[in-house]
């Protein structure tokens, strides 16, 4: 919290004035670094996982809160995934972390935005190739399927950042306490043609049909 602090003023002394928005874009897991299936996770390492990947979420909004250090209509985004919502193979307890990554921005949505109207979002992006990311077993087979799923595609890493740019601007000034999918479409899709036609190639060889 000492860190966060010092962070926050420094930077407001140096830059002379509150913040106009904030993004956090950290997360880790030690049992997906590890290779520890959900059911045999160490808890030790689940603990640090929802340290790094959500509590630290909310100590910055803690912090910044106290200091007030906020503009009034300023933006807190914080990045996510579907796995929030939806159980994917190999993302272990990184689904939990972001479940309450997403829940803190709207215990802490509904606070800063009564006292301070200061908005609170996360956005839940496509797969995306990260330090973090590739460490999941099988995760360049998730960004294919999910490219497949998604009518659009997926969303690069830099159409995120412009998606983000609009949650931080007034043009999206009440808006606040949601999770907002940037993901092509694959958040609400069940089976695309293209999803299809691949997974009937997979039977071409097989004899069991």
């Amino acid at each position: 919290m000492d860190e966060i602090e010092n962070l926050l003023t420094e930077s407001m002394r140096i830059f002379n004035g509150k913040f106009d928005f904030i993004l956090h874009s950290i997360g880790m897991s030690p049992n997906v670094r590890k290779d520890i299936p959900y059911e045999n996770t160490s808890y030790e390492n689940m603990l640090k996982t929802f340290d790094i990947s959500a509590l630290s979420f909310h100590r910055v909004l803690q912090t910044a809160y106290r200091l007030d250090s906020i503009r009034e209509w300023g933006s807190v985004v914080a990045l996510s995934y579907v796995a929030a919502q939806r159980t994917l193979s190999g993302y272990n307890d990184m689904g939990d972390a972001k479940a309450l990554l997403e829940s803190i921005a709207r215990s802490f949505g509904y606070i800063y935005g009564r006292d301070r109207k200061v908005r609170v979002n996360t956005v839940s992006q496509s797969p995306t190739a990260t330090t973090a990311g590739s460490g999941i077993h099988g995760f360049e087979s998730l960004i294919d399927f999910s490219e497949r799923m998604s009518p659009l595609g997926n969303a690069t890493a830099e159409e995120c950042a412009d998606y983000c740019v609009t949650l931080f601007s007034d043009l999206t000034r009440k808006v606040t306490m949601q999770n907002l999918f940037h993901d092509g479409g694959f958040s609400n899709m069940g089976m695309s043609l293209r999803a299809i036609e691949q997974y009937q190639k997979s039977f071409e060889d097989c004899n069991d049909k």
